[in-house]
Order: C-alpha cells, then sequence, then structure tokens
C-alpha cells in the first residue's frame, strides 16, 4: 500500500492533509507513505518531521502521486493535479459533489475512485471521520477573533478608574458546530451573547454555553434535515424569521453567520437594511462567504465597509489556525483511511458499499457515480 500527499496549491489554502503524527500511524503498519516536499510547511510540518516518521520526500506533485494506491489532500483536484491521476487510484478530499458536477464527471470519467470527506454521514460510527465538524469548529473559534479584532471595542466589560466599559454584544445566526464554538468563545471573551437557529432542538445547547436563545415562533415543524442540518425555510417563515433578527442585529456590536445548506447557495440573513440600521463601527463576520453569504452585502474575500459597518467575508478561515486544522483533518482522514483498509491485509482497499460510511462517502468508483446524493 502507497499513500501520496501532495502539496495544496489553491490560493488561500495552508492546511496539509496528513500530518506527521498520522504519518506515524500508518508507516507502523507497514503502509509507506510519500510527501510531496513542502506540502507541510505553510502549517509548521517540515520534511523532517515527516522523514522522521518514515515518509519519503518527493520532489514534486507527479512523483508524489505515481503508483499510490491512494493520495489524500484537503481541496479538490485541480484539472492538472487531475491529469496525473491513474484509472484504479483512490482520491480522498473535500469533493462538493453537490455543487461541483463538472468535477464528479472528470473523476468518473479518468475511472478514479473518489470520496468526499463532505460526504461522510453524520452517525456515531463516522464522527471521527467528520471532518466537516472539525473545521466549522476552527471557523466559529476563529470568526470571533476576526469580529474582535475588527471591532474598535473591548469585548468583556471592565471596572476602570474612567468608569465602567459596558461588554460587546455578540449575535451569533446559526448554531451548529461553528456557531456553538463561536457562541463558547465570545463568552470566554466576555462578551454578552445571542444566538437564533431555526432549530428549536439546539436551544438547550445555546443556554447551557451561557447564551440567550433568540425564539422565532415557526410554522414548519420539521427545520432539520437527515444530517443534522438546517432545512430551507419557506419564503413567508424567512420574512418572519427577518423580522425578528432585525431587531436584535441592531442592537449587536458583532454578528457571525454560520447557516450553510448543503449544495445550494447560503441563504440570506442579513440584509442590507440591517446593515444600514447597525451602529457605526460594528462587525458582521461571514461564515458562509464562499456559498455567496449570508450578508446581502458580503464581499467575498474582503473586509467591506457598509454604511460604517465591517463585513468581513474571508475565504477559507480553518486555513487561517492551518496547524490545528490540519491535525484534525489528518486525524479523520486517518479514521476513513482505517475504515476502508483490511485490517488484516495492509495493501487492500475495501470497498464494501453495505456499509453507509462507503455507500455514502463514496463518489465515483470504476466508471461509475455511486454517491446517493447524485444518484436518487
Amino acid at each position: 500500500m502507497k499513500i501520496a500527499v501532495p502539496k495544496e496549491t489553491k490560493d488561500l489554502e495552508k492546511r496539509v492533509a496528513l500530518v506527521p503524527e498520522t504519518v506515524k500511524k500508518l508507516t507502523d503498519r507497514g503502509i509507506e507513505v510519500v510527501v510531496e516536499t513542502g506540502a507541510g510547511k505553510a502549517s509548521a510540518y517540515l520534511d523532517d518531521a515527516y522523514t522522521e516518521v518514515g515518509a519519503k520526500i518527493a520532489s514534486d506533485y507527479k512523483e508524489t502521486v505515481s503508483g499510490s494506491d491512494m493520495i489524500v489532500h484537503v481541496q479538490p483536484p485541480s484539472d492538472d493535479e487531475l491529469s496525473e491521476l491513474k484509472e484504479g487510484q483512490t482520491w480522498i478530499s473535500f469533493l462538493w459533489a453537490l455543487s461541483d458536477a463538472e468535477l464528479v464527471e472528470k473523476l468518473n470519467k479518468a475511472k478514479v475512485t473518489s470520496l468526499g470527506m463532505e460526504a461522510v454521514p453524520r452517525i456515531t460510527r463516522a464522527q471521527k471521520m467528520d471532518a466537516l465538524s472539525s473545521m466549522s469548529s476552527i471557523a466559529g473559534y476563529k470568526a470571533v477573533l476576526i469580529g474582535a479584532n475588527e471591532l474598535g471595542k473591548y469585548m468583556p466589560m471592565l471596572m476602570t478608574a474612567a468608569g465602567t466599559i459596558p461588554p460587546a454584544k455578540v449575535l451569533i445566526l446559526g448554531a451548529g458546530v461553528a456557531g456553538l464554538q463561536a457562541i463558547a468563545t465570545a463568552k470566554r471573551l466576555g462578551a454578552v451573547v445571542e444566538a437564533f437557529d431555526i432549530r428549536p432542538a439546539v436551544k438547550e445547547q445555546v443556554e447551557s454555553l451561557g447564551a440567550k436563545f433568540v425564539d422565532v415562533p415557526l410554522e414548519e415543524e420539521n427545520t432539520e434535515s437527515e444530517g443534522g442540518y438546517a432545512k430551507e425555510l419557506s419564503q413567508r417563515n424567512q420574512e418572519k424569521q427577518r423580522e425578528v433578527i432585525h431587531e436584535h442585529v441592531k442592537k449587536s456590536d458583532i454578528v457571525i453567520t454560520t447557516a450553510l445548506i448543503p449544495g445550494k447557495k447560503a441563504p440570506t440573513l442579513v440584509t442590507a437594511q440591517m446593515v444600514k440600521d447597525m451602529r457605526a463601527g460594528s462587525v458582521v463576520v461571514d461564515l458562509a462567504a464562499e456559498q455567496g453569504g449570508n450578508c446581502e452585502v458580503t464581499e467575498p474575500g474582503k473586509v467591506a465597509i457598509v454604511n460604517n459597518v465591517r463585513v468581513a467575508g474571508y475565504l477559507n478561515i480553518p486555513s487561517m489556525l492551518p496547524f490545528h486544522s490540519s491535525l484534525l483533518y489528518s486525524r479523520n482522514a486517518y479514521a476513513l483511511i482505517d475504515h476502508l483498509v483490511d485490517g488484516e491485509n495492509e495493501n487492500a482497499i475495501t470497498f464494501d458499499f453495505e456499509d453507509e460510511i462507503t455507500h455514502k462517502s463514496v463518489i465515483t468508483h470504476k466508471g461509475e457515480i455511486q454517491s446517493p446524493l447524485l444518484t436518487s
């Protein structure tokens, strides 16, 4: 068995798919690991650290993937990267297959077996493979730091000789993994925190972290999908939601938006009018910028100043903490590899499509599209 770890080439990407900790687990099992030189440099994992745990260092991408059984990456393959892959090789990375039919077709045509880290089912057995949750947790943490950095105010309440400084007010829209981590981080920094989510079931989690839950009565009884994600609301309920959110946005110093719907454009939660009604110097941090943004005036990749409000639309926020995001992603990827590699024969990759994890994670296999999300 030979596993390849190429260097990431996409703009803003500083992560590496496997870190030395994980590589050691693989080499201890007799699996050969080849790492492209400099693959971990941006995340502070140097070539020497890989060689110390038994990995081989290759000079370029072509040498790295040549003859490998499996390639582990963070980002989807570019056309150049895909052109070097051979029939029968296995590629593991985020693929975002629901929104990139062209890439799926290219992988299928190349007869590459591809697994999307975002497609790993959210079931108990697969928790240790859940890279989406790992990266969302990092994004939620970093979003609060970005907001605090952009805000020209203290976060905690302070009693000073010059008088009392009131705490900053933070509103979190979306209480999934990213939102809950944002709540916890904002509370640790001393802010007064409110949170909203269309799923009533998360109210207890929000309140357990010390935040106030913003309750918006909705007509839909089922607002949560099978995978635990929020469902898209009807137009009428979206309007009702925005009316309530508007009042809370106006009073907030920092608004952090985290709402994503798999395979679709991010829902608009913060309108231009809401931003206009915010106090001068307030901040919006939009974690959905890569999918169009939850804020109507977000400019992906930029900090836009709109009506004296700073709207941060940073891209690839998990990559801003590359050391730990690489570490967590690597552990997730190893768990998936461990699931696929036969424990009795380390040279065999087993694709058991009767198994739910394999069934849902595999996107293409032997020239056929396998993902139930794409074939149903």
